[in-house]
């Protein structure tokens, strides 16, 4: 995909919080937005905008709310933790925000959530899942689902369709925070009643991983549970592929790139993992994608498809949109408190927001509840074998 120049995350960040954030007329309901457009996540992040673009344009083109145009007000964090504290700093006390879209990452989160707590104003991160990262706050939400449920569930699918996952191995990146807690904290947990042949680590820039791919492969595991970001993914897939390996990788969230078994391919064929987004789960999803596919190609990205990231980001606007009209917020700065709060609490109790990728609720942490979704790599392409419900 065509990505815009690499700058120091930190120093964009500040540019933007001093220089890029514009004065926002009286009546307008501004929400924040700290986005990833740039640094290590940009990959899975980069369509994102894309995705709050189009939500706020349906929201506004139905006249807004209560006749109110709906505004984002962007930050480029570039994934940097004190840039998305800055954000939020930001968007609480200069833009009036009632609410923050993000940030993207946990390492993000942990810090970014703490200064949102002290500003009052709710963030909802569209990415982190990390365990426990909203658990002692009231206005920090994710609408993500925890790695460990979701990589549970595909253990689910497996055992369901009688599939080969009796013996298992881990492999993990250990320079990268979210896929060193898949590593040593969530598989190992998924695998508890199993018997795990080998554990290896390699670093995500590591250029040959023949000597971790040769234990793995050594200890004949039927799964290969993956901690790892799409571009580690690829390298473990064609390695295992190159030496024979005649298993299955799994993994989470964390790989849930639309293009990934094409990128992989031939490698990685029937690798299995569990997302929040699929374009065929309902006529609304798939419209979702199409409308996201033309802003992409006009953008020029190689990438086409909605990830679901990007669907999580499209459905926090909307979730915002119908808290703010539902809670009857005014907008006025002199009421911002009280606006804060009442979307807050509107999300604490909402029961079943209808989103693109399904029902969408929030459990007593402030995470979301909602559909896993089952996938398998085959011939290039991501294929939904599973759906696991919220229940």
């Amino acid at each position: 995909m065509r990505l815009i120049p690499k700058i120091s995350a930190f120093a964009l960040g500040i540019s933007l919080a001093y220089g890029g954030m514009p004065a926002h007329a009286a009546g307008e309901l501004v929400l924040g937005y700290t986005m990833a457009k740039t640094g290590p996540y940009v990959s899975l992040a980069i369509g994102n905008e894309i995705a709050a673009d189009i939500a706020v344009e349906e929201v506004n083109s139905k006249g807004g709310i209560d006749g109110k145009k709906l505004v984002l007000a962007k930050f480029d964090s570039g994934g940097d933790p004190k840039a998305a504290v800055t954000a939020v700093r930001r968007f609480a006390q200069d833009q009036k925000a009632l609410a923050v879209i993000g940030p993207f990452s946990s390492s993000e989160c942990t810090v970014a959530f703490p200064a949102g707590e002290s500003e009052g104003i709710v963030q909802t991160s569209m990415s982190s899942s990390a365990p426990n990262l909203t658990k002692g706050f009231s206005f920090a939400f994710r609408n993500t689902v925890d790695e460990g449920k979701v990589i549970a569930a595909v253990m689910r699918t497996m055992e369901a369709k009688n599939l080969p996952a009796k013996n298992v191995a881990i492999a993990y990146a250990v320079d990268d925070a979210v896929s060193k807690s898949i590593g040593t904290k969530v598989l190992p947990a998924v695998f508890a009643n199993r018997d795990v042949k080998e554990t290896v680590d390699f670093k995500v820039k590591a250029f040959d991983l023949s000597s971790q791919v040769s234990q793995l492969v050594r200890s004949k595991p039927d799964v290969i549970g993956m901690g790892a970001n799409p571009e580690a993914g690829v390298k473990l897939a064609v390695e295992l592929h190159r030496q024979g390996y005649g298993g299955r990788l799994i993994g989470g969230t964390t790989v849930a790139d639309p293009d990934l078994p094409k990128r992989m391919a031939p490698a990685g064929e029937g690798m299995m993992i569990g997302t929040t987004y699929h374009p065929d789960v309902s006529e609304r999803a798939a419209k979702f994608a199409k409308a996201y596919a033309e802003r992409a190609k006009a953008a020029g990205f190689e990438r086409l498809e909605p990830n679901q990231m990007d669907a999580s980001t499209y459905d926090i606007v909307l979730m915002y949109a119908e808290a703010i009209q539902n809670a009857k917020v005014s907008g006025d700065p002199a009421n911002l408190a009280k606006d804060r709060a009442a979307i807050r609490d509107y999300l604490v109790s909402m029961k079943a927001f209808q989103g693109v990728e399904g029902d969408i609720r929030f459990d007593q942490d402030r995470d979301s509840v909602k559909p896993i979704y089952i996938i398998e790599a085959k011939a290039g392409a991501w294929h939904l074998v599973d759906t696991h419900g919220t229940n």
